[in-house]
């Protein structure tokens, strides 16, 4: 019994010390890691809230590194709702998806909510703004109600919880690695840490 109490502790202090030298290094890994759908690719998926000030501050510093990253990764860009009142926004950035239009939506959408502080909250307000971006209002309110959307809703939330995501923004690169400011230290710091963690995983 004695043998065995001790080897329970050797694993857990074993795991602990895994776990720290993780989060020291800027990073948590993920108990539960994705198979990778193709060995030549890295992923790094962002999750993301138009809400969220802490996300609209780092949009410029993922923005500079999505504009030089390595040709072997796939930057994506997710948007679950992981709070209800979210959701609204999570139809719009889907919508703004589906139609082809993500590029002309995406930063004039964050500005106005935190630029501009205009209460776009609902799928009627955000269809409107859609509008004066010279979109069709109409059409951008019946993708964000549309089953297409709703569908991708559904396999972001299923997404993130496999991920263990509980807070945005947060960074997952090629499932297996989670990183955030609040992990990292820092906006810059995880930039870094995904840089280390794309060039480690094209490597193994």
């Amino acid at each position: 019994m004695k043998k065995l109490i001790h080897s329970l502790l050797v694993v857990l202090l074993s795991f602990s010390f895994v776990s720290v030298a993780s989060a020291a290094g800027g990073y948590e890994e993920l108990p539960n890691p994705k198979m990778r759908a193709n060995a030549d690719r890295v992923e790094v998926v962002e999750y993301f809230w138009f809400g969220c000030p802490h996300c609209f501050a780092f949009e410029p510093t993922i923005n500079k590194w999505a504009e030089s990253k390595p040709e072997f990764v796939d930057f994506i860009r997710e948007a679950p709702p992981l709070n209800p009142g979210w959701k609204p926004h999570s139809q719009a950035f889907y919508a703004a998806e589906l139609l082809g239009v993500t590029d002309q939506f995406f930063e004039p959408l964050f500005n106005a909510i935190h630029k501009d502080k205009k209460r776009l909250n609902t799928p009627k307000s955000i269809a409107k703004f859609a509008g004066t971006l010279g979109l069709d209002a109409e059409k951008f309110l019946k993708t964000m109600n549309s089953f297409a959307v709703d569908a991708k809703i559904r396999k972001a939330m299923e997404q993130a919880r496999h991920d263990g995501i509980n807070s945005v923004p947060s960074i997952v690169v090629n499932g297996k690695y989670r990183t955030s400011g609040s992990i990292a230290g820092s906006n810059q710091r995880v930039i870094e840490v995904i840089q280390e963690l794309t060039e480690k995983e094209r490597d193994s």
